[in-house]
């Protein structure tokens, strides 16, 4: 009952957000565009549920062709320096509003509002079976590490708090992790990692 509830909800705010999504998203692109000529999105090959690989979408936040770097343990490098984030694009990953295109990832049903945010289809073949979990429910645009961490933690920590949420899955927990994201939206921490 709450997997079938948590599909209508998404479907239901998705289709109520898309108007107001995509005013924002308009004036996003625009201001990409006047910065720099190329793209307005960046698609990115994500693990889905059941291991599927999907095309989540995102505005795009960093210089055409900048090189995609990564941590030791497999997470992307992010920084408040970081030379390759346009000027726009510091804004766009500050507020979130890069991330507003997924709200048609969760119309498609790729994706849940609330869920382990995907990694990369790279790393499809690197879980163990204790983090395969993930991979049993919808990802999300949010969920349990991005409301209390958002980008401050490495991978296995990461792993671990979306392990948890698969585990004790429920409207009430969804609820709390809604309340904590709009929280730390309002008040921006944790964009990059230190």
């Amino acid at each position: 009952m709450y997997q079938q509830s948590k599909r209508m909800f998404d479907i239901l705010i998705s289709l109520i957000l898309s108007p107001f999504a995509g005013i924002i998203i308009l004036l996003a692109i625009v201001a990409i565009k006047l910065e720099e000529k190329g793209p307005a999105f960046y698609y990115a090959q994500r693990i889905g549920k059941n291991r599927e690989i999907f095309r989540m979408y995102k505005l795009r936040s960093m210089y055409v062709n900048a090189p995609d770097i990564r941590l030791e343990d497999g997470s992307t490098f992010n920084s408040e320096d970081d030379s390759r984030i346009t000027k726009v694009g510091r804004l766009l990953r500050k507020t979130s509003i890069d991330e507003l295109p997924q709200i048609f990832n969760v119309l498609k049903g790729d994706m849940s509002f609330i869920g382990p945010r995907p990694d990369s289809a790279n790393w499809v073949d690197e879980y163990t079976e204790e983090e395969k979990v993930i991979h049993t429910v919808r990802p999300g645009i949010t969920g349990y590490n991005q409301a209390i961490h958002r980008n401050a933690v490495g991978t296995k920590e990461k792993l671990q708090n979306d392990i948890y949420y698969v585990k004790h899955m429920s409207l009430l927990f969804d609820i709390k992790i809604i309340v904590l994201t709009v929280k730390i939206l309002l008040i921006p921490k944790n964009v990059y990692r230190q």
